[in-house]
């Protein structure tokens, strides 16, 4: 016959449906709650996507059009401040800030200030803009190291330029060129050895550049020529 167990050792037969219902009973109204906010957030994503950032990321570049065509003929002021019928950065910025043509407009921006003389405001147009694309922040980080130097800041400007010839090492006329900049910077600040870290990269990364082909002098010049 089988063994008969004392009921102290019966394990308690659990039904799994009535489990379920106190579990949902406890903790039921929390999940919907959760689920509800979860579903209102992932419409309101893709409504926003839709219905707001994607067009006025399209209406931005659609303003921002007419300046640029400025800039490129070199009417700084124009593709600033545009004309009675177009936009011109600065309003593109206004209007569609957030928007990655509204990014871009920020570069446009500082490098218009830059050619007009307003260092000050190259400064702050150029710092609002970051982008992936890799010669496109170097070119950002060179115009700030313009606008630096301008102004007399020399460890700053010194400083762009180094992050500026460091950033996008495949570019072979202007990266050997901002780091020319910087050691000639750091050189005049009395900053000997950063001088000569700038001049020896130049040296051993483009040695076929401009600036690399006559390195030589201003490294001899501070005693580190081998």
């Amino acid at each position: 016959m089988p063994e008969i167990k004392h009921p102290a050792h019966l394990e308690e037969e659990k039904n799994p449906v009535a489990e379920l219902r106190t579990t949902w009973e406890r903790y039921g109204k929390q999940a919907s709650y959760a689920l509800i906010v979860l579903i209102l957030l992932i419409g309101g994503y893709f409504a926003y996507r839709n219905w707001i950032a994607e067009p006025n990321e399209k209406k931005a570049v659609d303003a921002m059009y007419r300046a640029e065509y400025f800039y490129r003929m070199d009417s700084a002021r124009l593709a600033l401040n545009g004309d009675a019928s177009t936009y011109g950065f600065l309003k593109v910025i206004a209007r569609y800030g957030g928007t990655k043509a509204a990014n871009l407009a920020s570069f446009y921006a500082g490098s218009c200030y830059l050619k007009l003389g307003d260092y000050n405001n190259a400064v702050k147009y150029l710092k609002d803009f970051s982008t992936s694309v890799e010669i496109l922040q170097e070119r950002d980080y060179g115009l700030l190291g313009d606008a630096y130097s301008e102004l007399n800041r020399k460890a700053e400007a010194a400083e762009q330029y180094k992050k500026a010839g460091t950033y996008y090492q495949k570019d072979e006329l202007l990266s050997p060129e901002y780091l020319f900049r910087s050691g000639y910077l750091y050189e005049s600040m009395g900053k000997t050895q950063d001088a000569i870290t700038m001049y020896k990269m130049i040296k051993d990364r483009y040695p076929q550049s401009t600036r690399g082909m006559e390195i030589d002098k201003y490294l001899a010049r501070l005693g580190a020529l081998q």
